[in-house]
């Protein structure tokens, strides 16, 4: 086996062991039990540089709420950001949303069935569109994502860091993922070489000897990959204000976001304070892309505020049994769970 000519030899034998190992080895996820398409696009919007652990109870609770295109369509953004609160990256779910309502304009509330018609709604692009139309309609769409890339990499011997236009490194990848493609079964296909590199090929010290398809890759362990940038260390701090403690009015002080904003826009946080406090009531890790924040909390009495935070956007006392429908921060939420101001989602 290996590659030859540009081309894996013995692919209906990759394919077969593959897809054996993937039915014997896959992941219960809730996501797989489903083929209809507006969930296979839910969850792999949710899942786009989001750990599967941190999604697979958004996913239930969001389908929960917004059951259909249609349900989903009729929502408030900020009801949609509330759901998708934990998550990051809020684009995704403004994104959902617009989809949503040009589906029902344009399609009578069906997602369209074919890659080439589904990237033409917002935020679904290559992966996702073929994702959606391999695995919920069978087409015979190729799905890239990071961990695919690396197992054609290993598979084919390729340097990822190699002075090699990364556009050129692209498009050999993706006429290989072409190649490979069981056409029979694609969408089990796609989902078999992703879990493999969730699984099994991973970017640091990979499981060769469990790899159904090592006889194929000329690579067998490690390769160069691109470097990641470094994580930044930041500090933030932030003031926790409830009054009425104990009581029916119990309110919580929060902020929201100007819409102006490049990040989380409209999204309601805690207030931030002027400066970190020598001591903090509360100490978190939190991070946001590529920053890890050391997140200090303090607790500040109404008297306090205006003295001790710096204000930036409307402010509201929310009161405590509607804070799980509001469209918080995934750091808000963070703290007002653990301060048992509201439940877990």
């Amino acid at each position: 086996m290996g590659l030859a000519n540009g081309r894996i030899r013995s692919t209906p034998q990759l394919r077969r062991r593959l897809l054996a190992w993937y039915d014997a080895e896959q992941r219960d996820l809730p996501w797989r039990r489903s083929r209809d398409p507006y969930a296979v696009w839910v969850s792999e919007i949710m899942l786009q540089q989001t750990r599967v652990a941190a999604v697979v109870d958004r996913f239930q609770a969001f389908l929960a709420r917004f059951p259909t295109v249609g349900a989903l369509a009729r929502a408030s953004e900020q009801d949609v950001l509330a759901q998708w609160s934990g998550l990051g990256y809020y684009r995704r779910a403004r994104m959902m949303l617009q989809a949503a309502r040009q589906v029902v304009r344009e399609h009578g509330g069906d997602l369209p069935k074919s890659a080439e018609e589904l990237r033409g709604l917002p935020g679904i692009g290559v992966y996702t569109a073929a994702a959606i139309a391999s695995i919920a309609h069978g087409e015979p769409a190729a799905v890239v994502d990071g961990n695919v890339e690396r197992v054609l990499c290993r598979l084919a011997g390729w340097d990822a860091a190699s002075p090699e236009s990364k556009s050129s490194l692209r498009k050999r990848i993706g006429e290989l993922a072409a190649q490979l493609l069981d056409t029979v079964r694609p969408g089990d296909f796609n989902q078999a070489m992703m879990e493999l590199g969730a699984t099994v090929c991973l970017p640091r010290n990979p499981q060769c000897a469990r790899c159904p398809i090592s006889a194929s890759c000329a690579t067998r362990g490690e390769h160069k990959t691109i470097a990641r940038a470094p994580m930044q260390t930041r500090d933030a701090a932030y003031a926790l204000s409830v009054r009425g403690v104990g009581t029916r009015k119990s309110a919580v002080l929060l902020e929201q976001r100007s819409r102006r904003e490049t990040v989380m826009p409209g999204m309601w946080e805690l207030p931030a304070l002027r400066t970190c406090p020598e001591e903090a009531h509360m100490t978190l890790r939190h991070a946001i892309m590529q920053v890890n924040y050391r997140v200090l909390i303090r607790q500040v009495t109404e008297k306090q505020i205006s003295d001790l935070t710096q204000r930036s956007g409307r402010r509201r006392w929310v009161p405590l049994g509607e804070l799980p429908d509001m469209a918080l921060t995934g750091l808000a939420r963070k703290v007002l769970v653990r301060a048992r101001l509201m439940p877990a989602p």
